[in-house]
């Protein structure tokens, strides 16, 4: 199944998605991105990538590490279906994630994938604003390459501490217009990302819809500003996960409809199901 297909027949692929895999892959690339970031490219060893939906994630096996016994949860970054290979954005924050940064062409990682319910992308209209925060960018690039290929005006804000916190500008910039905030203001506007012109009420009526990632506040703050100006706003919480399939209740959030998932019912959620203040 393509990218257009897992697309314009959305609802059967999201059936399809129920199915999840336990898989080895062999590491394709291995990148440092500095600060503190690495970008790896894990090729499919045997058989073909099943669909994969923007905004799902995988489990990996964290390997050669006594001290880690739960597979880490990371979004997916990136898909190339000719190639087999998915691309994975990761920010090295503790053990796992340093022996991850660790890894060289060649070697073996098991995942268990694809996870989650990603972006419904028959919902966002033809010109959405995705809204990235940190290594909340990350499942953006996937998002935006899709709806690209769906001839859908792309348009991206990040936001940062900083121009050297920016993550693969260029990449982003080859598939739409990508807009920047800085804390200080060492790129585009100086600022959070609700400090953009796009936030003001006028301006963000221009859009169809907003996608977000990052720090809570920072969803919680642009949800505010969707619900005012009435545009569907949907969100990829980044709760604390542990098994990935929706066993442990780790990782669970309080909605209307009673007590999610994150990992299974979500990560994305509409915002007018969250109970947010």
């Amino acid at each position: 199944v393509s990218v257009s297909d897992v697309n314009t027949n959305h609802k059967i692929v999201y059936k399809v998605m129920l199915k999840r895999f336990m898989t080895d892959f062999e590491v394709a690339k291995s990148e440092s991105i500095p600060p503190d970031y690495i970008l790896l490219t894990l090729k499919l060893i045997n058989g073909k990538l099943p669909p994969i939906l923007p905004g799902q994630f995988v489990e990996i096996k964290v390997p050669d590490t006594a001290g880690t016994f739960l597979r880490r949860p990371i979004s997916i970054h990136d898909v190339d279906s000719s190639k087999q290979t998915i691309t994975l954005l990761i920010r090295i924050v503790g053990n796992g994630t340093k022996q991850l940064s660790l890894l060289q062409q060649g070697d073996k990682l098991n995942m268990v994938y694809p996870l989650g319910n990603g972006f419904d992308l028959s919902h966002v209209g033809q010109r959405p604003l995705l809204i990235g925060g940190g290594v909340g960018v990350a499942p953006l690039l996937y998002v935006g390459r899709v709806l690209k290929e769906q001839n859908v005006e792309v348009n991206f804000l990040f936001g940062a501490r900083s121009k050297k916190d920016l993550l693969r500008y260029d990449v982003y910039s080859s598939i739409g217009c990508v807009n920047v905030t800085t804390e200080d203001g060492s790129m585009g506007v100086q600022g959070f990302v609700t400090n953009h012109s796009f936030m003001t009420l006028q301006n963000i009526s221009k859009f169809t819809s907003l996608l977000i990632c990052g720090p809570t506040p920072m969803m919680k703050a642009v949800g505010k500003i969707a619900k005012e100006a009435n545009i569907p706003c949907f969100v990829s919480l980044e709760n604390k996960m542990a098994c990935g399939i929706g066993v442990c209740l780790c990782c669970v959030t309080d909605t209307n409809e009673g007590h999610k998932c994150v990992c299974s019912d979500g990560p994305v959620f509409d915002i007018n199901n969250l109970k947010w203040e």
